[in-house]
């Protein structure tokens, strides 16, 4: 027989324990399980586990995939199809540019059902292609695939061009060097917040009272529906000898705590640099700003301010001096099926952060 011949037929599971569930085990959990099951590409010299992927021959090409399902990552009551297109383009850029990289391309998958309007789909398009002119001008989408589903389901793959300078890894954190931050701070998951306090029944989202929302918070609405990372920034952290860096998805917290492990120190932030809401700060998610360490004070761009500071590996994370377990969105854990990308709960926070 072959070493490479599938499986035989599954045994039965009768009298075993109950498997363990993704839920159970959660996002960090279970991509250490899947990962270590796949083999190295030989086109790759970056593989999976920072932002994106690095490929050969150049060297210079980076890649990227998302995929938001309708229900946990968004509600089409509160999204217009050209906000979710804007979206859908703004958080698969920003995975490029913290590579340092220049986003080259887009390809889009859409899984829908037959009932969905026509003019939805349309303006998911036309959303696409303006956050691709505004943020990285030059990128675009060059293709992609259409499908049915009985839910929305968009996949986004994106590529950029490194240009000769070399990836911007999250690994690269050296005790002493300093952690800073570029883009807005928490003000994607107040917007979160507000939709669900004041255009929800029951969790369920509606479109009631949401153009008032609109007036009186149009900051934290555009941060949460249709952000605006600060893509170029990236290739300017780069040319600028940034050891490290990363896109804030989860949070800053739950990523801050996954760069730090990857470089093996500790990151330490300090609230007093976070803002007037430290709390949202560190435990908002869908933010999509750039974490960036440098080596020192005179090497950090403008644009970028310092938050916190890199020492030797002792714990996760640092919050004001103190051990802080990190808070943000696992698309597996409990409550999340509930309120997709909110706040999640802040009992962990620190006494003086709550």
């Amino acid at each position: 027989m072959s070493e490479h011949a599938l499986p035989g037929p599954r045994s039965s599971t009768a009298g075993a324990e109950a498997p363990l569930t993704v839920g159970e085990l959660g996002e960090q959990g279970l991509l250490s399980r899947v990962l270590a099951e796949l083999s190295a590409a030989a086109s790759a010299t970056v593989g999976p586990g920072d932002d994106a992927a690095v490929l050969t021959p150049s060297g210079d090409t980076v890649i990227t995939s998302d995929a938001m399902v309708e229900g946990p990552d968004f509600r089409r009551a509160w999204h217009s199809g050209f906000e979710l297109g804007w979206k859908l383009a703004a958080t698969n850029l920003s995975d490029v540019a913290s590579m340092g990289a220049a986003p080259s391309a887009l390809t889009v998958t859409i899984a829908t059902p037959d009932a969905m309007p026509v003019s939805y789909l349309t303006e998911i398009a036309r959303g696409l292609d303006a956050a691709c002119r505004t943020l990285a001008p030059g990128c675009g989408v060059v293709g992609g695939d259409l499908s049915r589903a009985e839910q929305l389901v968009i996949a986004v793959t994106a590529l950029g061009n490194l240009e000769g300078r070399a990836p911007v890894l999250r690994s690269g954190a050296r005790p002493g060097q300093l952690l800073a931050y570029a883009g807005e701070l928490g003000l994607s998951g107040k917007g979160l917040s507000l939709l669900f306090s004041a255009c929800s029944v029951d969790g369920v989202a509606t479109a009631d009272g949401l153009p008032e929302l609109w007036q009186e918070h149009p900051d934290e609405l555009a941060a949460q529906l249709a952000p605006s990372p600060p893509i170029p920034l990236g290739i300017v952290a780069a040319e600028s000898g940034a050891t490290a860096m990363m896109d804030v998805s989860d949070s800053l917290s739950l990523d801050a705590a996954r760069m730090g492990r990857a470089s093996g120190v500790t990151l330490a932030l300090e609230t007093s640099l976070l803002g007037e809401d430290p709390v949202s700060a560190l435990t908002g998610g869908e933010d999509h700003g750039l974490l960036a360490v440098f080596p020192n004070r005179q090497s950090v761009p403008q644009g970028f301010r310092v938050i916190g500071t890199v020492l030797p590996r002792d714990t996760d994370l640092l919050v004001d001096g103190e051990a802080y377990a990190p808070r943000g969105w696992d698309p597996y854990a409990v409550g999340a099926e509930r309120g997709g990308r909110e706040l999640l709960d802040r009992r962990d926070a620190p006494a003086s952060l709550t």
